[in-house]
This record gives structure tokens, sequence and C-alpha cells, in this order.
């Protein structure tokens, strides 16, 4: 089940991007990202070797998710969804308030960003979600679809996703 460090989340004004659009900074690999209704989400997993045991078909992800209100009007974050796959095909679906013990407000411009993760008994897997989102000033309520990404790890014997 996927777990949350409460201690990372944080919102920033303004939103500040430190790579081109759809490229990571770091290794090199690329972010995932969507928009819906002006907000949008990028996402990057790492593999965790150190909290890893192959040996005994325990593989464990981080994931950083960066949130960005590019819209007119502020926006919350209540609640999250998330669908986690295996490399079998078995899925989990894993439900709760907020992110990291949070529900962001985002005034437009404005952008949070949280470190997750997430365990596998497969050396690959990966993760797709929705945001269920607020607009404050109307009461509206709207999803925010979170980009599919790949949770891939060297014991992977060739690239599945």
């Amino acid at each position: 089940m996927s777990s949350e460090d409460r201690k990372s989340g944080r919102a920033t004004r303004p939103a500040v991007e430190s790579a081109p659009p759809g490229r990571g900074a770091g290794s090199g690999r690329a972010d995932y990202s969507r928009t819906t209704r002006d907000v949008h989400v990028s996402v990057r997993s790492f593999f965790l070797a150190d909290q890893s045991q192959p040996e005994e078909s325990h593989f464990v992800w981080a994931y950083r998710v960066k949130i960005d209100n590019q819209g007119q009007e502020p926006v919350q974050l209540l609640r999250r969804t998330w669908q986690i796959t295996d490399a079998r095909g078995r899925t989990q679906h894993v439900h709760g308030p907020g992110v990291v013990g949070e529900q962001p407000l985002l005034e437009p411009g404005e952008s949070f960003e949280y470190t997750s993760g997430t365990p596998l008994d497969t050396p690959s897997g990966f993760m797709v979600g929705t945001y269920h989102m607020i607009v404050p000033s109307s009461g509206e309520n709207f999803d925010v679809a979170i980009p599919a990404f790949s949770l891939d790890s060297p014991h992977q014997t060739g690239r599945v996703h």
C-alpha cells in the first residue's frame, strides 16, 4: 500500500519549473505529466535499492509529485485515488483524504510538491490516479488526472512499461 511522507509536502509561490515541461532534472528520465482544467500534475519515480530486497521479492519506489495551479481561481485537493498495478497485473486501489496528511489549497500560480512511495512484490509495475478537487468559491467538485507512470527496477529484464 502507498505511504506518504508528511514532512516533504509544501506549497510554493509562484510555481517555478526546474526543467522544461515533460523532462526531468537529474537522472535524465522524463517526468510523466498531464493537465486537467488548468491543474498540471507531474510525477517522477525512483527505485529505492536500499529499501528493496529482490531476493525476497520486495521492491520499493518513491515518487515525487508536483501539482501546479495554472488557472485563474483557487483550487483545493480533497482526496486521492490510486491504482497500483504490479508486473503480474494485480491492482491495488488506494483511496484517502488529501496527500501527505494535507489538503492543499492552491492559489493561482501556486504549486504543491510531495514525495511518497509504494512497495511491490514484482520488479516492475505502474501507477495511475485521480485527485478529487474543489473550487472553494463555487463549491464545484472536479477530478484531476494523475498521469500513469512506470515503476521500473534494474531487476526487471527488459523494459515493460
